[in-house]
């Protein structure tokens, strides 16, 4: 080996790759990406059924009663969660007038916060550039961008669980008792408000993963000893806790005044202790279910968290990565073994695995791997009038026949030349060999939110709620007594604009219903003669008289 390759350079990037570097971990991208991903077509579809439903009517109640500690649905108290969504929406409403997009602004804005604090805390402590392909990964993965639009409280509640931890590890790098303190404190304000969010998932997660955490620091010596506790003197800040009481502690003393103990029992002891202990509304799964659905809700950056099982050796002997680790894993087998499983919580653990994507880009080497979880989700895409068709067949329910039927009536020429340029758009990118793949997928990335949110979203919420949003319109316009019989689609309400008791219609009323109980109604009450008003896809709306 000569001297002359022992001292050469590495080679000087190119042109394109300077330019393609430059682009794409611009900040100005990131912005872009972000009104692409949380604010493009934010009001333009109906509020969808149970949650979004459920939340805006509760807070249409809290607007027309003026009752703002307590949140009511068709005229009886929500108790399935606290009520800082609730003051959020209504404040939005208040200033932009009722519609889908005052509603879900709240949760584009906090989704647009949590990106934030994503990026400055990565841009601290790695780079602007990685943290910047963070904020890109975190704004194009697919069950952020659909929580960004939904009004919701879990855009909300994943600001605060982030901006807790980011403030743990701030503390656990300031060894100076006189500096870290702020740390602390800002910790116990952000589990405040994500307690008056969403309960007390805000403080569990970081309370243990920071346990964890600072545990892994143990070792046989003095220093290390007093690494780990300093976990027990953030535990029993005084100061810290006196924040948190400040923050969450009058709302919760309000709601005992205004409805005694009625909110602490449904809240804490059924959906909270009993959604771990069993399912809650048939949300139930297998121990794997959250390894089945996290290539799903990472989409399309799967292949990319796969490549970071390349640095396991590495990972514990870094404490930023650890740390993060830590983080995921716990959410990971904590929800594996709830009982009532649902994708969207998983979103508390996927913050750190866009870090650590964003920081180990280099690991992403295999195009294959890169790009066939993508290739494979518009392939479901093109399929999916096929799939439609073998559904419509196999169905036996009839609520579910005319569910495909009008489904499949929408899935139009439009849809399926966008499903195709998609699939073809993400071939080329994998072909395309000048670019590195972390930036081909992030430019799929673009067109994954392109074609779901343009074309597939508008379609399946058409499918499931345009006609719950007509045949409310049309009971508003008649202004007759109205209810609904044995189904739950709070979102009718609010198009209503009005509450609408669930129990069996009288003469005179309107009754909306799914039409798979119609026949049951009819059993229930043969003396009622019905005139069907509205009919559209899975949903009816009749008017009752009496028999003669």
């Amino acid at each position: 080996m000569t001297t002359d390759s022992l001292t050469a350079k590495p080679p000087v990037p190119g042109k394109w790759t300077c330019i393609m570097h430059a682009i794409m971990t611009s900040p100005v991208l990131l912005v872009l990406i972000i009104a692409l991903s949380f604010f493009w077509q934010l009001g333009a579809i109906p509020l969808y059924d149970l949650d979004e439903g459920a939340f805006t009517e509760a807070t249409r109640e809290m607007l027309a009663s003026g009752n703002y500690i307590t949140p009511h649905k068709d005229g009886e108290p929500r108790y399935d969660k606290p009520v800082l969504t609730y003051w959020a929406q209504a404040a939005s409403v208040k200033a932009f007038g009722f519609s889908e997009f005052a509603l879900r602004l709240p949760s584009a804005i906090a989704a647009t916060l949590w990106v934030l604090a994503l990026w400055l805390f990565v841009r601290a402590r790695v780079d602007t550039a990685t943290a910047t392909v963070a904020g890109l990964v975190m704004a194009l993965s697919l069950q952020v961008a659909i929580i960004g639009k939904a009004a919701v409280a879990d855009a909300l509640l994943n600001l605060f669980i982030a901006l807790t931890f980011f403030e743990i590890y701030r503390y656990y790098l300031q060894p100076d008792p006189k500096r870290d303190r702020k740390y602390i404190w800002r910790a116990y304000l952000w589990m405040g408000l994500g307690f008056l969010t969403k309960g007390p998932v805000a403080v569990f997660f970081p309370i243990v993963v920071s346990f964890l955490f600072f545990l892994s620091e143990l070792r046989f010596s003095k220093e290390s000893l007093r690494t780990f506790s300093r976990w027990f003197r953030a535990l029993f800040a005084p100061i810290g806790w006196l924040i948190f009481l400040l923050v969450a502690g009058p709302w919760y003393l309000a709601v005992y005044l205004d409805d005694g103990d009625a909110f602490f029992r449904s809240f804490f002891l059924e959906h909270n202790l009993g959604r771990f202990g069993g399912a809650m509304h048939g949300h139930s799964g297998f121990p794997g279910y959250y390894l089945v659905i996290l290539p799903l809700i990472l989409l399309p950056f799967t292949g990319w968290f796969l490549s970071l099982f390349k640095r396991y050796k590495s990972a514990w002997t870094d404490p930023l990565d650890r740390f993060l680790w830590i983080w995921f894993l716990t959410v990971l087998v904590f929800f594996s073994f709830s009982g009532t499983k649902l994708p969207h919580y998983l979103l508390y653990g996927a913050v750190p695995l866009f870090i650590l994507m964003a920081k180990h880009r280099d690991c992403l080497t295999s195009r294959w791997l890169a790009f066939l979880p993508p290739i494979l989700f518009f392939a479901a895409l093109i399929l999916l009038p096929m799939i439609l068709d073998v559904l419509i067949v196999v169905a036996e329910k009839p609520y579910e026949l005319a569910l495909f039927e009008y489904g499949r009536s929408l899935i139009d020429q439009p849809y399926g030349i966008a499903a195709l340029v998609s699939m073809a758009l993400a071939v080329l990118l994998m072909r395309w060999s000048r670019p590195l793949l972390w930036q081909r997928l992030v430019l799929v990335g673009v067109v994954q939110t392109l074609v779901v949110f343009g074309f597939l979203v508008p379609r399946v919420f058409d499918t499931l709620q345009t006609p719950v949003k007509e045949a409310a319109l049309m009971a508003k316009e008649m202004d007759l007594p109205t209810v609904v019989y044995r189904t739950s689609m709070p979102s009718f309400s609010v198009y209503r604009g009005a509450i609408t008791p669930n129990r069996v219609p009288e003469e005179g009323e309107l009754v909306f219903l799914r039409i798979d109980k119609l026949s049951q109604l009819r059993q229930e009450e043969p003396r009622l003669e019905l005139q069907l008003m509205y009919h559209r896809g899975p949903v009816a709306l009749l008017r009752v008289h009496r028999a003669d």
